[in-house]
């Protein structure tokens, strides 16, 4: 296999794991899984997985360093809490736009105001078209529903801010992926944990302990294990351009397929949202760009 077809290979298995979170995040809604509680056993599996890993490599120096707790505090905890709860209150396609199409632009915003990162055309071309897409939606949505920005979508926003920051700071501060994954996992558990045991509700009998059993494997192995590696290692193999852009059309894929898995209404100001966000996070055009030079 050659190292592109490797990248391909990760990026796939990195968009159906995108994609899935997308879609069981809104089924543990569905079935009555807390956010508190689907946090703190994510988070707890993937302690129980990864530390006694770190400890028998004797790999354990990095976790005392402020980066790894930095990375936990805004991609780990705050992250997950703000992203799981804003599934309590809108539709899957609105985490597709809201959260995974503004990731893109909260990135370049937070690598501007954080480090001074220039916007380069692309950027702001992107920027320009995810406002318009935005906007227009709000619109249709106003006259749609009377709503144009509900609570679910203020949340999903904050979320792709969180993850903009973290993107950015793990760019800076180049760690690897290895260390980057099993810090954030290991220093999320041990910020949220303490707090959700002493002063957070818990409701684990509400939820089929199946249903709760398939969900904290999910989120536990595969989002924040498996992913993470897969991410990285795609980005290491074509660039985080393309694998960002490639990943980006997971969300976009799991919106539409939740109207029939899921149920959910899928109105005409969504369909704009989508694929006006869509647009400003693949940049296509630059795709055409390149093959040009290729040529």
């Amino acid at each position: 296999m050659t190292s592109k077809t490797q990248g391909y290979l990760y990026v796939l298995i990195t968009m159906c794991i995108w994609g899935g979170f997308t879609i069981t995040s809104r089924l543990s809604v569905k079935w009555q899984i807390e956010v508190w509680d689907l946090t703190a056993l994510r988070f707890l599996l993937a302690f129980c997985i990864l530390m006694p890993i770190l400890i028998w490599k004797k790999d354990t120096a990095f976790l005392w360093k402020k980066e790894p707790f930095i990375l936990a505090l805004i991609g780990g905890v705050i992250y997950c809490l703000t992203a799981y709860s804003a599934f309590k209150y809108v539709p899957a396609a609105h985490a597709a736009i809201f959260l995974n199409g503004c990731i893109p632009l909260c990135t370049a915003v937070a690598g501007f105001l954080l480090f001074k990162q220039p916007f380069d055309r692309h950027t702001w071309l992107s920027l320009i078209i995810m406002l318009i897409a935005i906007t227009a939606m709000s619109a249709l949505m106003y006259q749609e529903t009377g709503v144009a920005f509900g609570f679910g979508d203020l949340l999903f926003t904050l979320s792709a801010m969180w993850w903009g920051i973290f993107t950015v700071l793990l760019r800076q501060w180049k760690l690897s992926a290895w260390h980057a994954m099993s810090g954030v996992a290991i220093w999320s558990a041990l910020i949220y944990l303490p707090v959700y045991l002493l002063f957070l509700p818990k409701n684990l009998t509400a939820p089929e302990p199946m249903h709760l059993f398939s969900q904290v494997i999910f989120h536990g192995i595969f989002v924040v294990i498996i992913a993470t590696l897969t991410y990285v290692e795609a980005i290491k193999r074509l660039g985080a351009f393309k694998t960002g852009s490639i990943v980006t059309l997971a969300p976009f894929i799991a919106a539409v397929l939740a109207v029939p898995l899921l149920g959910e209404p899928l109105s005409f100001a969504i369909i704009c949202g989508l694929f006006g966000m869509g647009i400003g996070a693949l940049q296509p055009w630059r795709w055409f760009a390149q093959k040009k030079l290729h040529h």
